[in-house]
């Protein structure tokens, strides 16, 4: 996306200045040697060629300035470029505009990231002043800092915040969904509901476990529906909840006691999702962060679930996150840090319904099955994970031994502190829109012929309910018939052709299955 004959300005600007290695930003400015204003967008991301005559001055404040009204807030860059910026050069810029809206923001980074305290007193007039521009995007629960009259409105902390821009979100409305959720279920006899809840969250448990290309025993399938059924009353955004969930759905020999970073053995502390492609050869697709970082990023991170989450504080404006929102920050944000050895998929989109049940986000007790839709659109999930995973092992330095145990060599900390989550929650939302359109239709749809199916069937035989629910499902998957092979087991032996034939046809007829 670069036109010949432009340089820097903003925050690449900045970033070649100082040397340092961060994270794309979503926008770019750069300036044309020669020219009229351009501007390109693709994939995401904006560059803006701007006239010679619009650059800002060749001085770090300028350029700071011109890249805070410019591109947005890029806090892993600025977190890296102001403690290298001595506090006399920061004072003296503040004195000759200390109330300008990007100055301010500069003094409050300043102090945040040095944790120093300039020599300038507080401000005592003007207006406060938005530290994430609510019209660029999502801003969670304020909180005024009054030094420099700012609101502080992150999602996060200054030190830990995920950003999502509201442009690329698409249109909807979580309103509107909410009300369609309510709808179907209102539609659905009390009878078929409570059997449409057990069912659902059955059907979660068992795609959940199958994007992981699993297959759990019964005891660890049933405790993992057990806890799915606690995610409405139940706060999980904790580190010993948490740790009780890992413990429940991974196998008891790879369970942890806490996170990685307090594994016995130092060489499986870090973790990385990968391929083998040959005998010691390695596909890296995603490296965690290192075991030394996890402790603060966790704390971070459970802090900033738990605000997005609770009680809400008023109206959106005033700071509350919408739901679908939070569900997509808080599962995926939770899978990148990837706090335990074993597990972190399944709890990731665990994450996910606990913040929709904790939001009250559909009727009480309904979950949504999620992860069916996932396995339906495998690409579409992974290019969500991507969004973060490739330009971030663009950036990790890493070694394998002879064991294939990972040691990351650079410092990535920071890489993980703002991760980049719009792409995340736009998909995140199309996934529950479809689940409320069609996934939850469907399955209800199906119990209820189901039991028209039995009734049609115990007009032709009479027969233990489990051989007739495994005739169906078998049926079912088949096309509409029973193969040769299946019609051989055992529950079928006794039944004659004519029988077969009679019920294969009611459940065509009834499911609408066309032969």
């Amino acid at each position: 996306m670069e036109i010949s004959e432009s340089k820097s300005a903003g925050y690449q600007w900045l970033a070649e200045k100082f040397g340092v290695v961060v994270m794309p930003h979503w926008r770019e400015t750069r300036i044309l040697n020669r020219g009229a204003r351009r501007f390109l967008e693709a994939g995401g991301r904006q560059v803006e060629y701007l006239p010679a005559a619009q650059g800002p001055g060749d001085d770090v404040f300028s350029q700071l300035e011109f890249a805070l009204r410019k591109e947005g807030l890029h806090l892993e860059l600025l977190r890296k470029v102001l403690v290298r910026i001595p506090s006399r050069d920061v004072v003296e810029h503040l004195i000759q505009r200390p109330t300008g809206r990007y100055a301010r923001i500069v003094w409050f980074l300043h102090e945040a990231f040095t944790g120093q305290r300039l020599d300038l007193p507080d401000l005592k007039v003007g207006n406060y002043v938005d530290l994430l521009d609510p019209q660029i995007y999502v801003t969670g629960p304020l909180r005024k800092v009054r030094r420099q009259r700012i609101n502080v409105n992150l999602l996060g902390t200054v030190d830990f915040s995920p950003m999502v821009r509201l442009a690329c979100l698409g249109e909807w409305s979580e309103a509107e969904l909410r009300k369609r959720c309510g709808d179907i279920v209102g539609d659905c006899p009390a009878q078929i509901f409570a059997r449409a809840v057990r069912y659902l969250y059955a059907k979660e448990s068992k795609s959940s476990h199958e994007i992981e290309r699993e297959t759990p025993d019964q005891k660890r399938a049933e405790k993992f529906i057990r806890l799915l059924e606690q995610a409405w009353h139940r706060d999980f955004l904790n580190k010993p909840a948490l740790v009780e969930l890992q413990q429940a759905i991974v196998d008891p020999r790879f369970a942890n006691r806490g996170w990685r970073s307090e594994l016995a053995e130092p060489g499986d502390r870090q973790v990385y999702v990968g391929e083998t492609l040959g005998p010691g050869l390695e596909r890296v697709h995603y490296a965690a962060p290192k075991p030394e970082d996890l402790d603060v990023l966790m704390s971070e991170f459970l802090q900033m679930g738990r605000r997005m989450i609770e009680d809400d504080f008023g109206s959106s404006n005033d700071g509350v996150v919408p739901t679908l929102i939070a569900a997509a920050v808080v599962s995926f944000v939770f899978n990148f840090l990837h706090p335990f050895s074993d597990g972190n998929g399944r709890i990731h989109r665990f994450l996910l319904h606990h913040v929709l049940a904790r939001r009250a986000f559909g009727p009480e007790g309904i979950i949504f099955p999620v992860s069916a839709v996932i396995l339906n659109h495998p690409r579409e999930y992974d290019q969500a994970l991507e969004s973060f995973s490739k330009p971030l092992m663009e950036r990790v330095e890493y070694t394998m031994d002879e064991r294939l145990r990972m040691t990351v060599t650079n410092n990535t900390v920071d890489f993980y502190r703002y991760i980049d989550c719009t792409e995340i929650t736009r998909i995140v939302i199309d996934f529950i829109r479809e689940t409320i359109e069609t996934e939850i239709p469907a399955e209800l749809h199906y119990l209820t012929m189901h039991d028209e199916v039995r009734a049609r069937m115990r007009d032709i035989l009479e027969m233990p309910s489990r051989h007739a629910d495994l005739f169906i499902a078998l049926v079912r998957q088949n096309g509409g018939t029973l193969s040769k092979n299946k019609r051989k087991l055992p529950e079928f032996e006794l039944l004659t052709d004519v029988e077969v034939e009679q019920m294969e046809r009611a459940i065509r007829d009834t499911l609408g299955i066309v032969k």
